[in-house]
């Protein structure tokens, strides 16, 4: 692993990127790597532009914003198009192919994320979580125990089993996708 990973989750209000990016920096302080973790949502909350920013590093942070994405997750069109092209050369792109049909290469993986997190759980809410898997799964970028343990630390009491489902199916996801 490079010693500064930076990734961007973007979505719309309501998918839960906020969330998404405090379990993924959670896990990673879990994994004993330093961390940084911003966000930014437009002023309609649900509806509106959500966007989530990590930075994983080895070594101390000293820039706290994210410069141009490693990896980036948009699931929705409009996130797609804003961030696409404020990624590194070398990168990975995850696309919710429910939310998301035009990309700007056609190197990005396309997962029917949202589909997957309804299939394994029943709820859509969950995509975010199932979302996280996927990415986890696909980059090692933290470990599954340490993202359990996020999970379970996070959402919100007596959701935890369904929250840990949709992780799985994402982990799994990763599996027959790589």
């Amino acid at each position: 692993m490079a010693s500064r990973i930076e990734i961007r989750l973007a979505g719309t209000g309501g998918q839960g990127m906020i969330l998404a990016g405090i379990l993924l920096a959670d896990a990673a302080v879990r994994d004993g790597k330093e961390v940084v973790q911003s966000q930014s949502y437009g002023p309609e909350a649900r509806g509106g532009a959500s966007r989530a920013e990590v930075i994983i590093s080895d070594a101390e942070i000293d820039y706290p914003k994210v410069i141009s994405a490693d990896v980036l997750l948009c699931m929705s069109q409009e996130a797609c198009d804003r961030y696409a092209d404020q990624m590194k050369e070398r990168r990975l792109l995850i696309l919710d192919s429910n939310h998301v049909s035009r990309a700007p290469t056609t190197e990005a993986i396309r997962v029917p994320i949202t589909q997957l997190a309804q299939d394994a759980t029943g709820r859509e809410i969950t995509a975010n979580v199932t979302a996280l898997g996927l990415l986890a799964g696909l980059t090692g970028i933290v470990s599954r125990p340490s993202l359990e343990a996020a999970v379970r630390s996070h959402v919100p009491k007596g959701t935890e089993g369904v929250n840990l489902k949709a992780l799985a199916a994402g982990f799994e996801e990763a599996g027959r996708v790589k």
